[in-house]
């Protein structure tokens, strides 16, 4: 299956996998600063898990959601959190089902910058498409893959948290539902 995400996803149901990917990305893009020897490494500090849960919203009517999990880890002399909930309409294979996360990228400005301006592009095909859109006035991108039905949304929040809904078995149209479940203003205010 090809993607036309940008940012690497996890499956649904798999908030391990999520910050695992988390993970990854911090150590792979590190903090892009080289520094001397005996300089102090002035990082932010990423927020503890249990801030953002609340955040996560309650399933909308006639839906079921698993419960909202999250961490807070310590890597390399920073702290990365992610929160995770998953949401299912029914049963089976081709009941629609939707994930929500939030990643805390406070830590490493350089791939909130990187990947931002990586969603300045467009494109459509015969498979989907991946647009950058912008939700209350944060830039965000917006991806759908035709033959899986798989939509994707990433919303930049205050310079520091991506937002993540994925769909699976939906019209893409519906991430704009999504989203505005998600307390956005909230989120841009937690420290």
């Amino acid at each position: 299956m090809k993607s036309t995400a940008l940012v690497p996803r996890p499956r649904l149901g798999s908030a391990a996998s999520a910050g695992s990917i988390a993970l990854a990305l911090f150590i792979t893009f590190g903090t892009g600063v080289v520094r001397a020897q005996n300089e102090p490494i002035l990082v932010p500090d990423a927020v503890n898990y249990q801030k953002l849960l609340p955040i996560l919203p309650d399933p909308p009517q006639g839906w079921a959601a698993d419960k909202a999990e999250g961490s807070t880890e310590d890597v390399g002399g920073f702290r990365i959190t992610n929160v995770h909930r998953d949401y299912h309409k029914g049963e089976g294979d081709k009941a629609p089902t939707a994930a929500i996360s939030i990643l805390d990228s406070v830590a490493n400005p350089d791939y909130v910058n990187a990947t931002t301006a990586a969603w300045n592009s467009n494109n459509e095909s015969s498979e989907g498409y991946g647009k950058s859109v912008t939700i209350d006035g944060n830039p965000g991108f917006e991806a759908f893959e035709k033959e899986s039905k798989h939509s994707t949304l990433w919303v930049m929040i205050a310079n520091r948290y991506f937002v993540q809904i994925e769909l699976q078995e939906q019209d893409p149209k519906d991430l704009q539902e999504w989203v505005k479940r998600v307390d956005l203003k909230k989120l841009a205010a937690i420290k």
